[in-house]
């Protein structure tokens, strides 16, 4: 059973169970088009840490890692206690999965596994208020909810693999055509790729 199959059979008709379900479908495909680059495009670990000639800084290791911890950080703090405190800003950087692609294939898996986990969970809800601290530079803080960071943390995600695709391309490396564009802009296209994937992951 895919895995957008699998979130539609346990919305049972409710509108917020069935809400809940399409961003995490989302979010789940979002993360799998990241762990089919580790698994399927790249060959070689060091091809997670290739500086990017126009985007300083940048490696295709440290974007997946970035995008990965938000979600990771968003899943801990909706399944901790509350009252809910999320923040961004707490990553750990300079991890394995950015130099790693076994390691990499292993973050991915376990974040895809445990955005699964929220579907099973009765507790959890998009209407959740959460708290979001923030730097940006100056600390803020922000009242926000569970539904509004899961949809961030996703389209987040799609904006890192679109500098990722500008990296794969210093090194002449092709990604699917859908690979760092938003199911929003695919769907503006015509392109049912994004939402054809979402239909069949494989468990």
């Amino acid at each position: 059973m895919s895995d957008s199959t699998n979130y539609a059979s346990q919305a049972n008709g409710d509108p917020q169970s069935s809400q809940l379900s399409e961003l995490l479908c989302v979010s789940s495909t979002t993360l799998r088009q990241a762990l089919d680059l580790v698994d399927n495009v790249l060959t070689k670990d060091d091809q997670l840490t290739v500086q990017s000639k126009y985007l300083p800084g940048s490696t295709i290791g440290k974007h997946l890692r970035h995008a990965r911890d938000h979600f990771m950080l968003l899943i801990d703090c909706i399944l901790g206690t509350q009252p809910y405190v999320l923040s961004y800003d707490v990553r750990n950087r300079n991890t394995p999965m950015e130099s790693s692609l076994s390691e990499a294939h292993n973050a991915l898996v376990f974040a895809i596994s445990h955005l699964k986990e929220l579907e099973s969970s009765p507790s959890i809800s998009l209407d959740q208020i959460m708290t979001l601290n923030a730097v940006t530079p100056f600390s803020h803080t922000f009242e926000t909810t569970f539904g509004r960071e899961l949809w961030f943390a996703a389209l987040h995600a799609v904006h890192h693999w679109s500098m990722v695709r500008v990296i794969a391309g210093e090194m002449d490396m092709s990604l699917p055509d859908d690979f760092g564009f938003a199911p929003s802009t695919l769907m503006y296209k015509g392109s049912d790729g994004f939402t054809r994937k979402g239909q069949n992951l494989v468990e």
